[in-house]
């Protein structure tokens, strides 16, 4: 960890970044009627990944940063199940689905291994 001096170099962080753009490109395609409804929610939940990240780096106590390192955790789950729903709506392609997915599933096993090798 001693290349990290801000929370921007770390990986998650930036993945939490490339996420939340991929979602804002693919909620583009969403129905108009959906955009204070599950286009907000997943825009929200994307967003809430690398913010959590962040302010937990600026808490500077490992305990608290385990706590918004487990929020972001949460959103990125929160996201994953409307993305779930979005498909099931027939408002995402099946590529842009597989995508996200394999962003997801990359973030979330990145940031389980980050909170276990701080949580001791």
């Amino acid at each position: 960890m001693s290349d990290i001096s801000t929370y921007k170099d770390l990986l998650i962080w930036q993945k939490g970044i490339r996420i939340v753009k991929e979602i804002y490109l693919i909620c583009k395609d969403f129905p108009k009627d959906e955009l204070y409804g599950l286009t907000s929610q997943i825009k929200r939940s994307s967003i809430s990944i690398p913010s959590n990240i962040a302010e937990g780096w600026g808490r500077n106590y490992t305990k608290s940063y385990v706590q918004f390192l487990k929020y972001a955790r949460g959103s990125l789950l929160e996201l994953e199940t409307q993305i779930i729903i979005a498909k099931e709506l027939d408002f995402i392609s099946t590529q842009n689905f597989n995508k996200i997915q394999g962003l997801i599933t990359e973030e979330s096993k990145m940031l389980n291994a980050f909170i276990k090798s701080i949580d001791k």
